[in-house]
């Protein structure tokens, strides 16, 4: 076997070497490698459906990060005070709001800021709320005519399956469930209150959708979760509350400075 045999074969596995190198990863920028990992942990974390245009702006945006980073090299950037003091600001920054973040998590939030913040959402649940079914129709000597068929012993729900224009609830025999009175148009929600269990409106209600024939299931007061219920929520509410942070993080910072040795 000569030279000339060697060679084709020697190519070859170059070629299969630099195919390897190039499937692990993602791209080489000015002989830099990035790594795949890096790009599929990009992905991962963009939320987005994992997808050849994703990957190609996620691949983007490593290679102007690495583009930048070379240059900040390059230029010696890196090596000014000035540079270096914010760069350690933004490091700070980070493990601030990470120790805090623990903290928070691993102490709890107080059952009395939770109590607390029930008793306020508690408060919003006011009023009442109403069982109601409709039937929608365009004009106002259908409604009309569907009313009389009403007195005489037709069936509401019946009628609205087969008349009513309101898609949402025709195929439920006109029912809107449980609503509060904003949750619907000024005309119909006038009209609504003053029916009692089982009444029917005896006049068409007009309102920007067309012309409304109601009937009152039931009314009840308007009864808040359990704080149970809200916990979630409730964490969620007192965590995002610039005061209560204000406060917590102070109370954290007593507790570190008291376990400390400072001289």
């Amino acid at each position: 076997m000569n030279s000339r045999q060697l060679f084709p074969l020697g190519l070859l596995v170059a070629t299969l070497l630099s195919g390897h190198v190039l499937a692990q990863n993602a791209v080489i920028v000015n002989g830099k490698s990035i790594p795949k990992a890096q790009l599929d942990k990009l992905v991962q974390r963009s939320g987005q459906p994992d997808n050849p245009q994703v990957r190609d702006q996620a691949r983007e945006m490593l290679v102007t990060k690495e583009l930048i980073l070379q240059e900040a090299d390059k230029r010696g950037v890196i090596q000014k005070e000035i540079v270096r003091e914010q760069l350690e600001q933004a490091r700070m920054g980070v493990l601030v709001a990470a120790v805090f973040e623990d903290f928070v998590e691993k102490e709890g939030i107080a059952e009395a800021d939770l109590q607390a913040a029930y008793e306020s959402v508690k408060a919003q649940f006011t009023g009442k709320e109403y069982h109601v079914e409709h039937i929608l129709v365009e004009k106002e000597a259908d409604a009309k005519a569907i009313i009389a068929q009403l007195k005489a012993g037709a069936n509401f729900e019946e009628i609205a399956k087969a008349k009513s224009l309101d898609p949402g609830s025709a195929k439920n025999g006109g029912d809107l469930g449980w609503v509060t009175e904003k949750a619907l148009v000024p005309e119909f929600s006038k009209a609504m209150v003053q029916l009692k269990n089982g009444q029917i409106t005896d006049k068409p209600v007009k309102s920007q959708f067309g012309w409304h024939i109601i009937k009152m299931i039931d009314s009840r007061d308007v009864k808040a979760p359990s704080m149970e219920e809200m916990k979630d929520q409730l964490k969620q509410m007192i965590i995002s509350d610039k005061n209560w942070q204000k406060a917590k993080f102070s109370e954290m910072m007593q507790k570190l400075r008291a376990k400390a040795k400072i001289q």
